[in-house]
C-alpha cells in the first residue's frame, strides 16, 4: 500500500496517477481520516501529559479534600482518554481499510491510455514462420493428435476446463521443466509453495480487497486458492524483517492457479487459451530499492529468453497506464505468435511494485547489522505460462499431417523429435 505519509505529501501525483488509470480510490475521505486521526492523536497526548503531571502532585497533596478533587479530576480525564482511544480506534480501522484500496503509483514513464490499445510494442523479435499450407489452430491439432480432450474435461468440471493427454500432457510438463531448470541455472531459488492460502496473505499481496470475485475460495476452512505464486512469494517474509546480506533473493516455482474468468460471448471461447485452471512458472525478486529497475529488466530478459531459446517469435509490450495492475508501477508483456489464431498471446507480465506489497505484508530488511530497516522492493514475472506456451509450441512446429516438431531444447524432456497423429 502507499503510506499515509506519501499520500499526504504528494496528494496530486496520487490523484493524477488515478486519472491516468482510469480508477477511483477515497483520497479525500482518506485525508479527512487522517487529519481527526492527527488531531486526535494530539489531544490524546496532551491529556496523558496531564494526568502524569497530576497523578505525581496527588500523591504530593496532603489535604484529603483537594487530593480527591484531583483524583476525581483525573477519573474524568481517564474517561476522556478512553473516549478518545475509542474513536481513534474507529478511524484507524477505517483508514487502513481505505488504504487498501488505492493502487501503486505509476512509473513516469509508462505510456497513458486507457486500455490495452494503447499499450506500445517495445520490440518484435523472430520471423513468423512460412507455411506451405493453412496452419491450424491448437484445438484442431489437439483432436488430430488426440491429446486435448474438452468433452470429457467439461464433464468432470464444467466449461472452460480440459483434459490434456498422451504426448501433449507430456509437452506441458517437459516445457515446466525446462523452464524451472532454465531459471535455476541462473541463480533462482526452486521453491515448493502451499497451493490454498490464508486471507492475510491474499490481502498482503494486494489481491483482496479489490480481487474477491475473481479468487476461489474454500468457505469452510477460510482458505483461497493460488490465483498466481506471486502470492505465496509475497508471504514468504510477511510480518518479518529480512537479514543483512540476503537481497537480492531470487526465486521460482512451479504453481497451477486458480481465478474465476469472466469471458464474453464470442471471445476467446475456442481452445485452452483461457480457463478456471492452468499452470504457470513464476519468477520472484526482493532486493533493495535501488536495484528494482534493473531487477525489472533482468526478468523481462529471463522471460524472453525463453521463446528464443524455443525458437518462437515474440514481442515485448510495455503495458499503458490504464491496463496495468493494481500492484505494478511498469510491467512489460512478453507475447508469442500463434500462427493458428493469427494473434499475439500473453506468456508473461513482468512487473516491478516497488514497496507496496512489502509495506502491506510488513516486511522490512536491514542493509547492514547497524542500519536501520527499509521495505525491500518486490518484482514478479511469469517465465511462462502455460498453456499458452503449449499452443505457441504446437501452432508454430506443426507440420502438414498434423504432427508436431518438437522443438530441440525439450528433446531431452520429451524422449522424442516429433510428436505424431492419433494412429500414425
Amino acid at each position: 500500500m502507499l503510506s499515509i505519509q506519501f499520500i499526504r505529501e504528494n496528494t496530486g501525483r496520487v490523484k493524477r496517477d488515478l486519472a491516468l488509470r482510469h480508477a477511483t480510490a477515497p483520497i479525500d475521505r482518506i485525508l479527512l481520516l487522517d487529519e481527526k486521526r492527527r488531531e486526535l492523536l494530539q489531544e490524546v497526548e496532551s491529556l496523558r501529559a496531564e494526568r502524569n503531571t497530576v497523578s505525581k502532585l496527588i500523591g504530593a497533596t496532603k489535604d484529603s479534600s483537594e487530593r480527591n478533587t484531583r483524583i476525581e479530576t483525573m477519573r474524568e480525564v481517564g474517561n476522556r482518554i478512553d473516549g478518545l482511544d475509542r474513536q481513534l480506534g474507529g478511524i484507524e480501522s477505517e483508514l487502513t481499510a481505505l488504504l487498501l484500496e488505492v493502487p501503486n503509483i505509476i512509473d513516469p514513464g509508462v505510456p497513458p491510455g486507457p486500455d490495452e490499445r494503447s499499450n506500445a510494442v517495445v520490440e518484435t523479435s523472430g520471423s513468423p514462420r512460412s507455411f506451405a499450407f493453412q496452419p491450424r489452430p491448437h484445438w484442431e491439432l489437439g483432436a488430430i493428435l488426440d491429446g486435448i480432450d474438452f468433452e470429457r474435461g467439461a464433464k468432470m468440471s464444467g466449461s472452460r476446463f480440459y483434459l490434456l493427454k498422451g504426448q501433449v500432457a507430456r509437452l506441458q510438463r517437459a516445457l515446466i521443466q525446462f523452464f524451472l531448470d532454465d531459471h535455476a541455472r541462473d541463480g533462482f531459488v526452486e521453491c515448493y509453495l502451499p497451493d490454498m492460502l490464508s486471507e492475510a496473505s491474499l490481502i498482503a499481496a494486494g489481491q483482496l480487497p479489490k480481487f474477491y470475485d475473481n479468487l476461489y475460495r474454500d468457505a469452510e476452512d477460510d482458505f483461497f486458492f493460488t490465483p498466481t505464486a506471486e502470492v505465496p512469494f509475497v508471504n514468504y517474509y510477511r510480518d518479518e524483517i529480512i537479514p543483512p546480506g540476503t537481497l537480492p533473493l531470487r526465486l521460482v516455482a512451479h504453481t497451477p492457479c486458480f481465478r474465476r474468468e469472466k469471458m464474453s460471448a464470442g471471445r476467446d471461447v475456442r481452445g485452452i487459451k483461457r480457463g478456471h485452471q492452468f499452470e504457470k512458472v513464476e519468477m520472484f525478486v526482493y532486493c533493495e530499492p535501488e536495484q528494482s529497475d534493473a531487477e525489472l529488466q533482468n526478468l523481462v530478459r529471463r522471460a524472453r529468453s525463453l521463446p528464443e531459446k524455443l525458437g518462437i517469435p515474440y514481442r515485448v509490450v510495455q503495458l499503458c497506464s490504464g491496463d496495468i495492475g493494481f500492484n505494478a508501477t511498469k510491467t512489460y508483456d512478453i507475447e508469442l505468435w500463434a500462427p493458428g489464431q493469427g494473434e499475439w498471446l500473453e506468456v508473461s507480465s513482468a512487473s516491478n511494485c516497488l514497496d507496496f506489497q512489502a509495506r502491506r505484508a510488513n516486511i522490512r530488511y536491514r542493509p547492514a547489522p547497524d542500519a536501520p530497516t527499509r521495505h525491500p522492493h518486490m518484482l514478479n514475472a511469469s517465465g511462462l505460462a502455460l498453456p499458452r506456451t503449449v499452443i505457441a509450441v504446437m501452432e508454430n512446429y506443426q507440420q502438414e499431417d498434423g504432427s508436431i516438431t518438437v522443438p530441440e531444447v525439450l528433446r531431452p524432456y520429451m524422449g522424442t523429435e516429433r510428436i505424431e497423429p492419433r494412429g500414425a
